[in-house]
């Protein structure tokens, strides 16, 4: 008997295989520090827009930049496709080994790229061309780790434990903005700005380097060992997946039920917040930074509460529970956060400066019968001052109740996609969905959301989006979403053998 033989008989028969803990540990370390990679340049919007687009006009440079930042969730899609099929067929392990060191790479990469001053328009080429590749990277390496641990666990507990990766992408975020708090403590705004924006890029290669030595040593997946001692992998994954009216009935079903709603959710919740403090009600960028990481930091226990609640009730209660909530809680949450943050922003204008004759997206509020832009707040304060301060801490609480609804949906989905498909396909048929519904429906949110804010003036127009995503999914998941936590995913494996 092998080895893979031996796991895949021990985990189908109900028991944990020894060194899970392990294989969690590397996969989520990999992941979260793709994440992290992923995140910091979003994070960093405001600093670098200015530095690698033309100046003159801050809001068309940072509409650019937020672009740039969506092309890379764009072409996640391309590369679920293609790290999916070499998932399938090659290795789990061996895919996501790859899409770790591409995104590391693109990432260090950023830290070391010359300005639009120093080299023109080279820059957001060069920029462009790098957010690609993290895209194609990132595609690849979710389903990887979803799957890996999830063909690592016993049937009964797959939403607990792969509930674990699904922390890694909140987590990635929260670093990203601890190492950006903590590197702008250390120096001046104005160093900051100039060279130190540098510092978290550089970072990754140490965190991926670490990374890679866990994964190196890590064995491949019982279930796919099993499919290739038996010669039972996918000669094409790709085609099987979605041409198959069967597999491709699964992967509509998934997006437009699940992955969509899941991925604007997300976006919403964490991105968006953090776009919203910022840019809308003129909140300080380090005080901004750190009321979202601490409503990050927590709800995430709560990533695994719901996943483990999705072992009991079923995955597609907590999904559609959460589409639900976002629909009906947005627009009170944010114009509660609007009230709290002290602003008292009514819209948001496009302003000519009268010097340079450039355009800046200012928050206005209400002066008499004038409009005037509105003052910023929380300035000047370090981390222990924001987690003290009674306004910093109201907004905390709005943006943790949005993680809350981010934890019912993003809980229980890597255990729901993974049980959607059947082994030998799972990597392409779980990925291409969810980065199609995260990459293209979640991650167009800030760039959408600034343009309808901006075009309208409508402080809250950027809401509009997504719930109507989320009212989508919620009528597409009630209707043909399946329940699939009964799902025996080693059962089915075996059979297929």
């Amino acid at each position: 008997m092998t080895q893979a033989t031996s796991a895949f008989e021990d985990t189908a028969a109900g028991g944990t295989p020894k060194g899970i803990w392990k294989v969690i540990g590397a996969s989520a370390a990999g992941t979260m520090i793709e994440w992290y990679d992923f995140y910091i340049f979003g994070s960093l919007a405001m600093v670098i827009s200015p530095l690698f687009y033309p100046p003159g006009d801050d809001t068309l440079a940072l509409i650019a930049y937020l672009s740039t930042f969506a092309v890379g969730f764009v072409v996640r899609p391309f590369g679920a496709l293609f790290f999916g099929r070499i998932g399938d067929r090659v290795g789990r392990k061996y895919a996501f080994l790859m899409t770790l060191l591409i995104m590391g790479g693109a990432t260090a990469l950023v830290g070391f790229l010359p300005t639009y001053e120093t080299i023109g328009i080279a820059a957001p080429v060069a920029l462009l061309l790098i957010r690609v590749l993290q895209g194609l990277a990132l595609g690849g390496e979710y389903g990887g780790a979803a799957v890996y641990v999830a063909e690592h666990v016993p049937d009964h507990r797959r939403g607990f434990y792969t509930s674990f990766i699904q922390i890694t992408a909140t987590l990635g975020l929260f670093v990203s903005l601890a190492v950006i708090l903590v590197i702008q403590g250390t120096m001046s705004p104005e160093a900051f700005a100039e060279w130190g924006w540098r510092l978290p890029f550089i970072f990754s290669l140490l965190l991926v380097a670490v990374s890679f030595y866990m994964r190196v040593r890590m064995k491949e997946s019982p279930i796919f060992e099993q499919l290739r001692e038996r010669g039972m992998t996918s000669a094409a994954p790709i085609r099987e997946a979605f041409t198959e009216p069967k597999n491709l009935k699964r992967a509509l079903v998934s997006l437009f039920g699940a992955t969509a709603a899941q991925g604007v959710i997300w976006y919403t919740g964490q991105f968006y917040a953090l776009f919203y403090l910022q840019t809308i009600l003129n909140v300080h960028g380090p005080a901004a930074n750190t009321i979202v990481a601490g409503a990050l930091l927590l709800g995430m226990p709560f990533f695994v509460l719901c996943g483990a609640l999705s072992d009991r009730v079923g995955r597609k209660k907590l999904l559609l529970a959460g589409f639900a909530l976002a629909v009906v809680s947005y627009l009170p949450i944010y114009g509660a956060m609007r009230d709290v943050a002290g602003s008292d922003v009514t819209t948001v204008v496009s302003q000519r400066d009268p010097l340079t004759g450039a355009h800046a997206l200012t928050p206005m509020t209400a002066h008499g019968d004038r409009l005037v832009p509105a003052p910023k707040v929380l300035t000047g304060l370090g981390v222990g001052e924001v987690l003290r301060d009674p306004t910093a801490l109201k907004l905390m609480g709005l943006v943790w109740l949005q993680v809350l609804l981010v934890t019912l949906v993003y809980g229980p989905i890597a255990a729901y996609l993974v049980e959607a498909f059947p082994a030998r396909i799972r990597y392409t048929a779980m990925s291409l969905p969810y980065h199609i519904g995260n990459g293209v429906f979640g991650g167009l949110l800030p760039v959408i959301g600034l343009t309808l804010v901006a075009s309208t003036g409508n402080i809250h127009a950027g809401l509009y989006y997504p719930m109507a995503i989320a009212a989508m999914s919620l009528v597409v998941g009630a209707l043909f979403l399946p329940e699939t936590h009964r799902t025996r995913i080693w059962q089915e494996a075996d059979q297929s053998n």
